[in-house]
């Protein structure tokens, strides 16, 4: 079993920052993927950056120069800065590991930009 534990969301105006964490706790090696998805009010859920398994990063081209993923091995840790905030950044972020062939999710964390 895995367990995701996210904190760091909130509100916040437009042009600001946040900082997400994804602590990630049982079997789950620092090489196993994880990374962040989100949730727009209404809609589908969409990959926003992650680690692959082989350590590579991959964004959304929506974030973009804007959010960057980074990863603490030793502590398991994923997080997103989150710079120069949109108000359709605005959704329920999720973390999510693969780790040998199951998706794992956190509860998420609610991040509400404002114009």
């Amino acid at each position: 079993q895995v367990q995701l534990v996210e904190s760091g969301g909130g509100l916040v105006q437009a042009g600001g920052s946040l900082r997400l964490s994804c602590a990630a706790s049982g079997r789950i090696f620092s090489t196993d993927g994880m990374g962040w998805y989100r949730q727009p009010p209404g809609k589908q859920p969409e990959l926003v950056a992650g680690f692959t398994s082989g350590g590579y990063t991959n964004y959304a081209d929506s974030v973009k120069g804007r959010f960057t993923i980074s990863r603490d091995n030793a502590k398991i840790t994923v997080y997103l800065q989150m710079n120069s905030l949109k108000p359709e950044d605005t959704a329920v972020y999720y973390c999510s590991a693969f780790v040998r062939g199951y998706r794992y999710w956190g509860q998420g964390t609610q991040v509400t930009v404002s114009s």
